[in-house]
């Protein structure tokens, strides 16, 4: 398996990580602000404690070489967060998942002024299939379009979107940083972001301790932000942003999924259609021309 297939594979694997988070956030009885801010600082201690297992130690030079981008970085994450979830107080969740998904269209064009990424038609096209068809999945055909005074939360979502887009273009500049390191600067520095905004807008009495909500939180915080932003990190060196970005589809399509079969909510003919716009999407937007066959030695020449 080539390194960049490795890579491929690992996205997948994130996605499908981050498409189970909803279904272990629906039993976990906290506000979400508290999950965030909660699954960033598990993620990052648990990898701190894994580095030091490891007997490796953090990269305290390059953590300092790229200090700025990383603290940006961790604040785009937080920010990120607060706005999704603000949000949600003022549309609907469908709504808002359709304009925060509209990420991809932030990274493929940023990331062509930005990194110089070519921006190609093929993936211009398969971006807008993919937007397209998230209409459908978000449920925004049964659910009607949102009204005027949704224009608040329209805007929340999108300002998340784009913050999420300037994440992954930062994390591409960063240069000779381990992604353990990478990462738990980032989930620290987020949690850090969302700790105030926490404190403001929720009361002691809304927290429960009981057990299961714990060891839910536990593997939200461990699994799904942990050991999925390490690989997320691992594959970003090795993939191009618009490729990651794109990839990010495949997050809501199983998250989808998942709530039909185990939660038993509806899925309609429409979410099924827009599902297979976005991976049909997908799958044709990383699809390469097959190549004459040339033997080629370390240097690039034939």
């Amino acid at each position: 398996m080539t390194k960049q297939a490795a890579a491929r594979l690992q996205i997948i694997v994130v996605m499908l990580l981050f498409g189970t988070i909803g279904i272990f956030v629906r039993f976990i009885d906290m506000p979400s602000s508290v999950i965030a801010v909660a699954r960033g600082l598990i993620g990052a201690l648990f990898l701190f404690c894994v580095v030091m297992g490891r007997k490796v130690g953090m990269d305290w030079a390059a953590i300092r070489r790229n200090g700025l981008k990383l603290l940006f970085s961790g604040f785009c994450i937080g920010v990120n967060w607060i706005l999704l979830f603000e949000s949600y107080r003022y549309t609907t969740v469908a709504t808002a998942t359709l304009c925060y998904y509209l990420q991809p269209v932030v990274v493929i064009v940023g990331s062509h002024f930005i990194l110089g990424e070519k921006l190609t038609a093929r993936k211009l096209i398969c971006v807008l299939i993919a937007v397209c068809g998230m209409v459908p999945v978000s449920g925004m055909l049964d659910s009607g379009l949102p009204s005027s005074s949704e224009i608040t939360g329209i805007l929340l979502a999108v300002g998340a979107a784009v913050l999420y887009g300037i994440n992954i273009m930062t994390n591409k500049t960063m240069k000779e940083i381990a992604p353990f390191d990478m990462t738990i600067v980032c989930l620290g520095t987020a949690a850090l972001t969302t700790l105030p905004y926490t404190l403001l807008t929720i009361s002691p009495s809304e927290l429960t301790l009981e057990p299961l909500p714990l060891l839910l939180l536990l593997t939200v915080g461990v699994i799904h932000t942990g050991v999925a932003y390490s690989l997320y990190y691992t594959a970003l060196k090795s993939l191009p942003a618009q490729t990651v970005a794109i990839y990010g589809y495949i997050d809501p399509i199983f998250a989808i999924v998942l709530s039909a079969v185990l939660l038993k909510e509806s899925l309609t003919i429409s979410t099924l259609i827009g599902a297979v716009m976005i991976l049909g999407a997908t799958f044709f937007s990383d699809r390469k021309k097959k190549e004459p066959l040339s033997i080629k030695n370390e240097a690039g020449w034939a």
